[in-house]
């Protein structure tokens, strides 16, 4: 015998995995020059040159030590690199002893829903949201609580947000720039946000943590700002990953930050680092510690995902879709052109453009379209997409 839910979750990959394997396999049959695969966020701009160079001379200098295990949270040099460039960033005075590193964001969010976790706690997310939080919460034994989306601008309900908050809410999880939607919070929701949170904390005599997923931070256009939550929320907890900002989604390499001022932060350490043990997610990759902390204050080239974000939204309007403007990440998150949304995709399927169904991420009637791809394979998709629109006339 094996466990039914494990099971399920293996026979069931996601439905954007499933799409990435389809591609490969369609590729194999028409060659990849003639599927435009839309369905995976996987970097297509390079890691800076330095991620590289700093990879070759740690191995070269350092051969005897850098693969050797570091201290189950991770190096203290590291985490005191990346705690200074949050200082330099935001005004703040962070130590080591806050950060724990981790085996990307999927750990660091697994580790932070493990050690919140009590029988009968819930975590409050909001549409559209990135599918796998169901899995990491229902696996930390939690309940999701899903906020509908609000679709005109992809902020918050925060009518629908006060009725779902109860004394059973340990947590709420924001991701901005969001994925799938590629829109930033603005700092009126985070504010009124952080004043419900306030309010409900004192109101159920518990604190309310925020869990504010962020590993596409760094990745915004037109002068768009990013807010730092801890700044805005006291009891605020931030995962982060590498994968995005630098290229680097294959290394596996984020961290959770607990700052000092957090809501009995010693002890919520204390169960982030019990849930990595738990997990067996102790020591994230030695070399990528000393890569990553010695390259944080660096991105990779964002500008080609801006450049695709504006070519992509202004032919798809001219085409008579509706598209949100995105502010960051490199994700669109337009309407399907028929109410159910994974018949739309099946149909983009035969005009080989693969695109996920809005339904996974809680927002029925929607596709996401991932551009971290080469700007010429949007442009060869463009007529697809015309063809698509078109068969709807």
């Amino acid at each position: 015998m094996v466990s039914e839910r494990m099971k399920g979750l293996g026979n069931a990959r996601s439905v954007i995995r499933e799409l990435f394997e389809y591609g490969k396999l369609r590729a194999a049959q028409v060659g990849a020059e003639n599927v435009f695969d839309f369905s995976i966020g996987n970097p297509s701009v390079p890691a800076p040159a330095a991620v590289n160079e700093q990879a070759i001379r740690l191995l070269r200098e350092q051969p005897e030590q850098i693969h050797c295990y570091t201290s189950a949270q991770g190096d203290a040099g590291a985490r005191q690199r990346f705690a200074d460039s949050l200082n330099r960033r935001f005004g703040a005075s962070y130590t080591a002893n806050e950060l724990y590193l981790t085996v990307g964001a999927a750990a660091s969010l697994c580790c932070v829903f493990n050690g919140l976790t009590c029988p009968g706690d819930e975590f409050i997310v909001f549409a559209p949201y990135f599918p796998e939080y169901k899995v990491f919460i229902e696996g930390a034994g939690a309940k999701m609580v899903m906020i509908p989306p609000e679709i005109e601008s992809f902020q918050i309900d925060f009518d629908a947000f006060e009725r779902a908050v109860t004394p059973h809410t340990k947590g709420v999880v924001v991701n901005s720039p969001n994925n799938p939607s590629g829109v930033v919070y603005s700092r009126q929701t985070l504010e009124r946000l952080a004043e419900v949170l306030t309010r409900k904390s004192r109101e159920y005599g518990h604190p309310i943590y925020l869990v504010s997923d962020e590993p596409y931070r760094e990745i915004v256009y037109g002068g768009v700002k990013v807010e730092w939550i801890p700044h805005l929320y006291r009891d605020t907890i931030v995962c982060y990953s590498f994968s995005k900002s630098l290229s680097l989604p294959g290394e596996r390499l984020g961290y959770v930050l607990v700052p000092a001022g957090v809501t009995g932060s010693g002890d919520v350490y204390a169960a982030v680092a019990g849930a990595g043990r738990s997990l067996g997610y102790v020591n994230a990759p030695s070399l990528f510690q000393q890569v990553t902390s010695l390259c944080c204050d660096m991105t990779a080239d964002i500008g080609v995902y801006e450049e695709n974000a504006k070519l992509l939204v202004r032919a798809l309007r001219e085409m008579g879709y509706h598209v949100v403007e995105p502010n960051g990440a490199f994700y669109l998150f337009p309407r399907s052109l028929e109410p159910d949304d994974g018949a739309f995709s099946q149909r983009a399927k035969e005009h080989d453009l693969l695109i996920v169904p809005g339904s996974g991420f809680g927002a029925p009637g929607h596709v996401r379209i991932s551009y971290c791809v080469p700007t010429e394979r949007i442009r060869r998709a463009l007529p697809r997409f015309q063809a698509l629109a078109d068969s709807y006339r």
